[in-house]
């Protein structure tokens, strides 16, 4: 049996929503909000949908968040009841290649630039046209700390991040007028596909990155988001960094010999 979307249930809008923390943050929100999910994965986000379809409406928009016009084309298709976009949740994040600056992919760094700042703000705008309007909204990036720190090899990923810690601090400023709220989450080591997607599908070498160790996983990351949402509407938490006990640093972990 399919949920009736409810006036008194929030819309929140979540990118990168086919995998790893989009999908778990999807998981753990289903029960109180309805939801918009987006991605490229068009047979993922349908699997996705009828699993809480029980839970939640559920709206779905497969598209190129780092494709201007399909973000754009994405956004006009929704109804203006879907419009009413109370949380925009930002997940969507790549990482491509790990190599020293001078050897780098010039196709992997715009991959990192457009997916990571460019995809961001191209939705970004359109949500918070409308959420400027009706004067109220909270927009949550996901960060990472590689935004804060900066690590051998990491250079065009990090500076991404950064980007998008700097953006998430503009928008705190520029919003403030308008009652929006603007959080931001920086997540260290996560078990994701993060680490096989950097590695073009070398899983062997993804899974050495969280040899010894015992990482996040996309669960702790949404249960972070919960908590934020949860909070309540007085209270805007700005800023959370969370790491896996092992790990101190973008650079410091204790592994098991």
């Amino acid at each position: 049996m399919k949920v009736a979307q409810s006036k008194d249930r929030k819309i929140i809008l979540i990118t990168g929503s086919t995998s790893g923390i989009g999908e778990a943050t999807a998981l753990a929100l289903a029960d109180d909000y309805d939801l918009i999910l987006c991605g490229r994965r068009k047979t993922k986000l349908e699997k996705i949908k009828d699993d809480l379809s029980p839970k939640s409406k559920i709206k779905t928009l497969c598209f190129d968040i780092s494709d201007k016009s399909q973000v754009e084309n994405a956004y006009e298709s929704l109804s203006d009841e879907w419009k009413k976009i109370d949380v925009l949740i930002n997940n969507a994040g790549n990482a491509h290649g790990l190599d020293f600056i001078q050897e780098g992919d010039t196709n992997d760094w715009d991959n990192m630039i457009d997916i990571n700042v460019k995809g961001l703000l191209y939705l970004s705008r359109h949500v918070l046209k409308d959420m400027v309007n009706v004067n109220k909204g909270h927009i949550i990036n996901l960060g990472s700390i590689a935004g804060t720190e900066v690590y051998a090899k990491g250079n065009v990923y990090c500076a991404s991040k950064f980007a998008v810690d700097a953006i998430t601090k503009g928008m705190r400023v520029d919003l403030n007028n308008h009652n929006i709220k603007v959080s931001q989450v920086s997540p260290g080591l996560v078990n994701t596909e993060f680490s096989e997607v950097r590695f073009k599908g070398d899983k062997e070498k993804a899974d050495s990155i969280y040899k010894g160790i015992e990482p996040l996983y996309a669960e702790d990351v949404a249960r972070v988001i919960k908590f934020i949402l949860d909070s309540p509407e007085n209270v805007n938490i700005s800023e959370v960094s969370l790491l896996p006990r092992s790990q101190a640093s973008s650079t410091v972990v204790k592994r098991k010999s």
